[in-house]
């Protein structure tokens, strides 16, 4: 399997010019700095000690930065590299305004890409986020004995089963990891049928906050929202936009000042987003437009990222899309740690213990109808159910799995 797959991660260097070329095109990569990809550095490595961590995208870097923050106060610590694989990432990154953390786009894992990365950066210490298996790039960090971790590590039943098709290779792979911090048990479990050596509980990271202050926003648009009945559609998905203007049609009957507020998950389908919902008769805004919001607005649709929490703050009534397609839905702490009400779909696989834990407290709700969704976000328009207590909880458990996880860290980078 190994060498099927250096076979094709080759191929798909030699055919990246088109792939990056299409990409660029569509503006899902930066038209400056997509060559980190193929191994050129656009930052600086400095002497002394660098802390790496790679993610996926937004969700994953975003569960390190609390992490970050903490490491970022070592004295010991000169540099610390993140490397990611989208543009939303590194936009969202490049607004945190971090000391001593640096951004790289994580190199097409070829044998020969991942040791010149290795050789320029020399990390004392690599740290994987959620999911991220890269076979070449991990190989080659155990050739130059850098201690390798797994956080935040979440298995599911889906990537269980592709994996355990390869049992001989995925072995060999897991067992490089030192060790790995399941986000829950039952990754906990299919990283041991995987061969992980080590493997720990702690929970997952996106319970902890992050010290820096959330995003607000403008006094213009927190007024405008003051005279509005607002819900928020949140990391929606293709048919899900069109399901919540739909709800929004239906209760404008009903609330003459109704604000919806739409938050897609990919910001690169706005254009047809926006032609959609301008076809169903309704009044739409964009967040970035210079315009002044019109009153009529119906619809507030988001075309950037980054802002959710500025979001959560006043939207109050949230509903967490990829649910109700079978995506497997998104995370719902960050609405929670806001002390919203939570609206989902019937899937939401990927987040089963998080879900679990919201329902046992009544702050999440799940829908299996566009008309049970009508119906919620109505009640829940008319109530005034506060969250208090769910927040502190999730505060004090985030508190416990950031410490926990930073201790490991420690324990490793020291070694």
């Amino acid at each position: 399997m190994f060498l099927f797959y250096r076979i094709l991660i080759n191929l798909i260097l030699l055919l990246s010019p088109i792939i990056v070329l299409i990409r660029l095109l569509q503006k899902k990569e930066d038209p400056l700095r997509f060559k980190e990809k193929l191994g050129f550095f656009s930052k600086k490595k400095l002497k002394g000690k660098l802390i790496w961590f790679h993610g996926a995208s937004v969700g994953e870097i975003l569960s390190v930065i609390p992490l970050i923050e903490k490491l970022e106060k070592n004295k010991e610590i000169k540099q610390i590299l993140i490397t990611s694989n989208t543009l939303s990432s590194s936009k969202i990154l490049s607004k945190l305004r971090l000391k001593k953390t640096v951004h790289q786009f994580f190199p097409i894992d070829t044998n020969y890409n991942t040791n010149k990365f290795l050789k320029y950066w020399d990390p004392s210490i690599a740290i994987f986020i959620d999911s991220e298996i890269w076979p070449n790039m991990i190989t080659n960090i155990k050739k130059k004995s850098i201690s390798l971790i797994l956080i935040n590590a979440r298995i599911t039943k889906k990537s269980f089963k592709k994996w355990k098709f390869f049992s001989a290779s995925s072995k060999k792979i897991f067992q490089n990891f030192d060790i790995c911090l399941s986000s829950n048990l039952e990754s906990k479990n299919y990283l041991k049928l995987l061969g992980a050596k080590k493997i720990s509980y702690i929970g997952n990271l996106k319970f902890t906050q992050s010290e820096k202050a959330t995003g607000e926003l403008s006094n213009s648009i927190k007024k405008f929202f003051l005279t509005k009945k607002i819900w928020c559609a949140s990391s929606t998905h293709e048919l899900e936009e069109k399901i919540c203007a739909n709800i929004h049609k239906k209760l404008k009957i009903k609330y003459k000042n109704l604000l919806t507020v739409i938050i897609p998950r990919h910001t690169h389908r706005i254009k047809k987003i926006t032609r959609e919902i301008k076809e169903m008769d309704l009044k739409i805004h964009l967040h970035d437009s210079k315009k002044k919001i019109d009153g009529e607005t119906d619809i507030y649709l988001v075309n950037s990222f980054g802002q959710t929490q500025s979001f959560f703050k006043t939207c109050k009534t949230v509903f967490l899309g990829g649910s109700i397609i079978k995506h497997g839905g998104q995370n719902p702490l960050e609405a929670a740690k806001f002390g919203c009400q939570i609206l989902h779909g019937p899937n939401t696989w990927n987040f089963k213990e998080i879900y679990n834990l919201l329902q046992a407290h009544k702050v999440s709700y799940k829908i299996t109808t566009s008309n049970q969704l009508t119906r919620k976000v109505d009640q829940i328009l008319n109530s005034n159910k506060n969250s208090k207590n769910l927040k502190l909880k999730i505060k004090a458990l985030g508190s416990k799995i950031l410490n926990s996880t930073l201790n490991e860290i420690n324990f490793y980078m020291n070694k």
